[in-house]
């Protein structure tokens, strides 16, 4: 297994958006090589005037690179550059490990973990939950599936970008932990909309009522981050819409093939739906408030 330091490590960063640009940043501060690649050449910038080193394809990143980090937007995002003749598993050099930080289908987790062993590749599944604040306060939790040498290689880079890094069994476990942390936070954010709501329409001050709600056994992540976004009208996105939608599809989809019953999962979707409908799939997740303020 390879060694993880600044000198023996070239990084290859694919996917620079809203938290793939910070966690990046962090590991180039930390002393770190790394080539980045993206669709979309200008959301590199920032990090190459860093010091990052632009690659012209994946693959030229993957050949360059021998620990590959990506995290683009959907699964077909993440077929798309890991296979094929272009893809990250036909180019990169044997011993390397690929880490996919996407929240993507455990079921394709599984099966890029299997691809890539055929040519002694690792690739962990490492979904991320924190938004962009966690990725810019390098706060992130990290949820990782795969095999655990692989895991404890790593451990290093998932140290930079986080703070609670749990290894979660073989591949395909961090997407099936983020599936979870997913499901809590669909029905969570319902609950945070809808009190604000009654707190303002009983007449309250609901940056008031956070303050007592917001400690106390209510107390949550998105209500404390997201509820005082909600309150200003501020909706600019720390996780799209449509990317929430996304993972709550796949979580859907899982719960479906086992069987389980997900009603605050069933509702929490219709209501993003209805927001989506509205054209708000580009906004952060908390713009969710704006069917209550209608």
């Amino acid at each position: 297994m390879i060694r993880i330091t600044p000198d023996q490590t070239t990084l290859g960063f694919i996917g620079t958006g809203v938290m793939g640009q910070s966690m990046a940043g962090h590991l180039l501060k930390a002393g770190y090589r790394v080539n980045v690649f993206s669709r979309t050449r200008s959301k590199t910038d920032a990090l190459c005037e860093q010091g990052a080193v632009w690659m012209e394809s994946v693959a030229q990143l993957a050949k360059a690179s021998n620990v590959i980090i990506t995290i683009v937007g959907f699964p077909s995002d993440v077929e798309e550059v890991y296979g094929g003749s272009g893809g990250i598993i036909e180019n990169a050099e044997p011993s390397s490990i690929a880490i996919d930080m996407t929240t993507s289908d455990p079921a394709l987790a599984q099966k890029l973990s299997k691809t890539g062993l055929k040519r002694e590749i690792h690739v962990l599944d490492a979904p991320v939950s924190g938004g962009d604040i966690g990725a810019k306060n390098a706060a992130l939790s990290i949820m990782v599936g795969g095999d655990k040498a692989a895991f404890d290689a790593v451990l290093p880079l998932f140290e930079i970008m986080g703070q609670n890094i749990v290894y979660q069994g073989g591949p395909g476990s961090g997407q099936h932990t983020k599936m979870a942390n997913q499901i809590a936070i669909a029905s969570g954010m319902v609950a945070v909309c809808e009190a604000i709501s009654y707190a303002k329409h009983a007449g309250l001050d609901p940056e008031t009522v956070l303050e007592s709600i917001g400690k106390g056994a209510a107390g949550s992540w998105s209500l404390s981050n997201l509820g005082p976004r909600m309150i200003a009208g501020n909706y600019d996105p720390g996780f799209f819409v449509k990317h929430f939608i996304k993972d709550m599809n796949i979580a859907l989809e899982s719960s479906k093939g086992m069987g389980i019953k997900t009603p605050g999962l069933d509702l929490a979707k219709s209501l993003y739906d209805e927001l989506v409908a509205k054209g708000c799939e580009n906004d952060g997740t908390q713009a969710l408030y704006k069917l209550y303020t209608e």
